[in-house]
């Protein structure tokens, strides 16, 4: 019965748009305070969702809320449902913007980020002429400099630039599920081409727990680490967000652990001060978002 209720009845969207603050802030009060209204109209509106879903989205406690099992199923729907929403509005009022934008990203990022980005951008403003670049975070920021990016998505993983943080996503050993390299030793491991990085912290690490290695396979890409870890080839360092299927982190219980506490971070041009460039910043910036 309840499934019949929920697939007929229409959802409002002021209404999902309540659930989701309630759900994220795990408290009525703060999700009052984020949505503008009374807690009381909220606990109404959270009232009248479980009655058109017909069952219970949340269970109280004395530090707040839950979300249920229905709840939770509820949630990655509403999401898409409103984040729709704000961009049909947001294209509606946007006119297109028309000029060139040029953008600098690490590889890992090019599929699961930048293309929801792009996507995006797209839509509202397809008359923009979108150059992208993969490459390492020193070569991109060098781009930067020289004013051939308006846009640089690198990783830092020592000192806080102050540019902004779109997400951490620290590195981690990663191995393939299928194999238990991680108990050789000396230890298979797969390593970029390049200098710097990798041997300063992903090797450092291994050293620095005692753990005997070996270079079992060389690549000047992450796409080029990922073939060698899940065909069982060897052991690489990854960012935690970017591990391939059939493959897993290894934990500081089996004596691994992450390696550094990487932060991807957004540096813009500040020459760059075009409405096309500030309508692509925010696109990646809601790509990460969602990534989270």
């Amino acid at each position: 019965m309840a499934e019949n209720v929920f697939m007929t009845a229409r959802l409002d969207s002021d209404l999902l748009r309540t659930f989701l603050a309630v759900a994220e802030s795990g408290n009525f009060t703060r999700a009052a305070e984020g949505v503008g209204r009374t807690q009381s109209a909220v606990s109404m509106q959270i009232k009248r969702l479980e009655e058109v879903v017909g069952e219970v989205l949340f269970t109280r406690g004395a530090r707040g809320v839950a979300l249920t099992e229905r709840g939770t199923e509820l949630v990655g729907n509403a999401r898409r449902i409103v984040a729709l929403l704000d961009e049909t509005a947001s294209s509606m009022r946007a006119a297109p913007l028309g000029g060139p934008v040029r953008i600098g990203i690490p590889e890992e990022y090019g599929q699961p980020v930048l293309s929801r980005a792009l996507g995006a951008f797209a839509k509202r403003h397809s008359k923009v002429e979108v150059t992208v670049r993969f490459g390492y975070s020193v070569s991109q920021l060098a781009s930067l400099a020289a004013g051939e990016l308006d846009l640089a998505v690198v990783f830092e993983w020592q000192f806080p630039s102050g540019a902004e943080v779109l997400m951490n996503d620290p590195t981690v050993w990663v191995t393939s599920i299928h194999h238990q390299l991680h108990l050789e030793r000396p230890l298979p491991v797969a390593m970029y081409t390049r200098h710097g990085w990798s041997r300063e912290y992903a090797l450092r690490s291994l050293e620095q727990r005692g753990i005997d290695y070996r270079f079992a396979y060389t690549s000047d890409t992450t796409n080029g680490l990922s073939l060698a870890v899940t065909a069982g080839l060897a052991l690489a360092p990854m960012a935690r967000s970017n591990i391939p299927p059939d493959c897993r982190e290894l934990t500081e219980a089996e004596g691994f652990g992450a390696i550094d506490t990487t932060r991807v971070v957004m540096h813009r041009n500040p020459r760059a001060n075009s409405e096309a460039v500030d309508a692509m910043a925010d696109a990646i910036r809601e790509a990460f978002h969602q990534r989270r």
